[in-house]
């Protein structure tokens, strides 16, 4: 909108000068909202306009004389008298050139005590003609575009006042709409900065009003505002604006408008805030409750916050690892991917970690959940882990919780950092990936000689060691004397006795390493060098744990089901031998391996089955012995 300071600038063919008052600075800001043409003529025959524009500029044209006197400077005072009563901006009247203060001393004197100036112009009528337009239409342009302002800044409202994303958003809006520097902030904490380096700028103007205590109202610079959010409620959030240029009234209205919108925004976050703490505290209040047994209790403390979360009777339990500086997002993102299916809480034991208790219906898949959280490790990127257990009572949490966390320190070792329970996690995934290849390859390395006989044995053998011959041929589509004379020709080179479960395993796991956990480059060293054993390559911290967690079930069963297995392995898998060597009937060990089956989830049908057991078993309780199966890698 134009002003008296303005209007002259942008228009010098008005020839407008300031009459009076002398220091014409005061007035140089005063907007004009129109301008009224009054000949001299009509305001002497017809006396002044008994209404006149609020905010309009008046220009008496005609001959005005030298002085202004008699009739005139009456006309002029009672022009001037209805002026203020209309609260007009100014006077301007049209005089010869060389004329700079036509008024007399009594029209001086009514000016400063109405506080209205007294302009001069020598241009001609007509050059004043398309002035009131050119006004109307700037006032309308800059009305339309403070409405966009307005419509855009409402549009910066979220659908949640709660949204955390909210006030970083009205914040570079607000910066983009002024040009300013934006700064939202409390005493110990930036809240939304735009661009970035506000904060910097804006530091004075706030560490000036922090010291001076003042209310944050008005300028703190001289192109600064700084705005209190919420001055009614004693909030400290200010806001802070900064630009190279000063501020008009509609700005500043702009600027007031957008910290009330902030002021609403910050109080929805302080209060969504208390009531997050205190459901957080009600959710890990409950989670220690069930971890105690206290299933009752419990769902009395959750039965408001998520009705019907904890009536099933089974859970699983998921621990979720991943940086302590992002663990509070993580929490958010794992209650979003649970979609109200999980009692999902931050660990108060330790910083990194997560829970996440998943009730199980009868019925139900237990698998969403996992699969939910899987997903969400997987964006979480390469410091986020997961486990998990198997699905327990209620009351037996605490036992799912140890086998989620055994998990989890299994998942570091996986290729995607998830383990969704002990019984899945792949044994062979867990054994130190190179020296793994070392000891493999230094165990098959006479069959290994021509490349002929390398691929012919390495399709043979797995399927062999793990099937009856009869049916390993049918699987490999070869005569029955093909499999038979591969596999002796295998054991003469190995210097094995596959009718021994033993050596059986030990085959097989090298085999397995070797074909489908080969790494891009095989390790190498020196002549001579000495590959580990198996049972060098067992001792490592993460296998423990997976014998412990994979046998932690079995070893509570009464019937003594883990000595039943370890004699079972000693005679090969053989059922008489077993049951005369316990006193049992066969009937018996054949009941107590099926159970097993049941608490490892593993065929022991099956020679990885098996395998498992057997190393399993080995590490708990030391029996059965395996073989210290290692050789010297005899090539570079």
């Amino acid at each position: 909108m134009p002003t008296l300071g303005s209007l002259p600038v942008d228009k010098p063919s008005l020839e407008l000068t300031f009459a009076w008052p002398r220091t014409a600075a005061p007035h140089q800001a005063t907007k004009i909202a129109g301008l009224i043409t009054l000949p001299l003529s009509a305001l002497l025959e017809t006396g002044v306009p008994r209404s006149l524009p609020a905010g309009a500029l008046i220009l008496v044209t005609g001959a005005v004389p030298f002085r202004i006197r008699g009739r005139i400077a009456v006309a002029m005072e009672t022009l001037l008298e209805q002026m203020a009563l209309d609260e007009c901006v100014g006077l301007v009247v049209s005089a010869a050139p060389g004329v700079h203060q036509p008024f007399p001393q009594s029209i001086r004197d009514m000016s400063d005590q109405i506080d209205i100036p007294l302009l001069v112009t020598t241009a001609p009528e007509e050059c004043w003609t398309e002035v009131h337009a050119g006004i109307q239409t700037h006032r309308l342009l800059a009305a339309e575009r403070r409405a966009s302002q307005l419509n855009a800044l409402v549009q910066q409202l979220p659908a949640q006042l709660a949204d955390q994303k909210a006030m970083q958003r009205i914040t570079d809006w607000l910066a983009r709409a002024l040009d300013v520097q934006v700064l939202v902030s409390e005493r110990e904490r930036v809240l939304a900065a735009s661009p970035a380096t506000a904060a910097e700028h804006l530091a004075h103007a706030i560490i000036r009003q922090s010291v001076e205590s003042t209310a944050p109202e008005g300028p703190s610079g001289p192109h600064t505002q700084l705005i209190s959010l919420a001055p009614a409620s004693g909030a400290e959030a200010v806001l802070a604006v900064a630009r190279r240029t000063p501020f008009d009234e509609a700005d500043l209205r702009l600027l007031r408008h957008a910290a009330k919108l902030l002021g609403l925004v910050d109080q929805a976050r302080r209060e969504y805030r208390a009531a997050s703490t205190a459901s957080s505290a009600a959710r890990i209040a409950a989670v220690e409750l069930l971890l105690d047994g206290e299933v009752s209790k419990a769902r009395r403390v959750m039965r408001n916050l998520a009705p019907g979360l904890l009536d099933p009777e089974t859970a699983r339990v998921f621990v979720v690892e991943t940086s302590p500086i992002r663990r509070d997002a993580a929490v958010r993102r794992c209650e979003t991917a649970t979609a109200g299916h999980a009692l999902v809480v931050a660990d108060p034991r330790q910083d990194d970690r997560i829970l996440v208790i998943h009730p199980v219906r009868p019925g139900e898949a237990d698998d969403i959940v996992a699969a939910e959280l899987t997903r969400l490790v997987s964006a979480l990127g390469a410091d986020a882990s997961l486990g998990g257990s198997g699905v327990y009572s209620l009351s037996l949490l605490a036992d799912a919780l140890n086998e989620a966390t055994t998990a989890q320190r299994l998942a570091l070792h996986q290729p995607d950092s998830v383990a969704l329970s002990v019984q899945d996690t792949d044994l062979v995934s867990l054994l130190p990936p190179h020296d793994a290849q070392l000891w493999a390859r230094s165990l098959l390395q006479p069959l290994m000689q021509t490349d002929t006989q390398w691929e012919q044995l390495r399709e043979t053998l797995p399927t062999a060691l793990a099937y009856p011959y009869t049916v390993a041929a049918r699987r490999l589509e070869l005569h029955r004397n093909t499999v038979t004379r591969r596999v002796a020709r295998a054991a003469e080179l190995l210097n094995k006795d596959f009718a021994a479960l033993r050596d059986r395993i030990a085959v097989g796991l090298a085999l397995e390493v070797v074909t489908h956990r080969e790494l891009p480059e095989p390790p190498a060293g020196p002549l001579g060098t000495e590959a580990p054993t198996l049972r060098a390559l067992l001792d490592a911290p993460q296998i423990y744990a997976w014998a412990e967690a994979l046998l932690s079930s079995a070893r509570a069963d009464r019937r003594g089901l883990l000595t039943t297995a370890t004699a079972w392995l000693t005679f090969d898998a053989h059922l008489e031998p077993t049951a005369r060597a316990l006193g049992l009937s066969e009937a018996t060990v054949r009941s107590h391996i099926r159970a097993l089956e049941g608490y490892l989830s593993r065929d022991l049908s099956s020679l990885s089955g098996m395998r498992d057991l057997q190393f399993a078993l080995y590490l708990v309780t030391g029996e059965p012995s395996i073989p210290a199966v290692g050789r010297e890698l005899c090539a570079a």
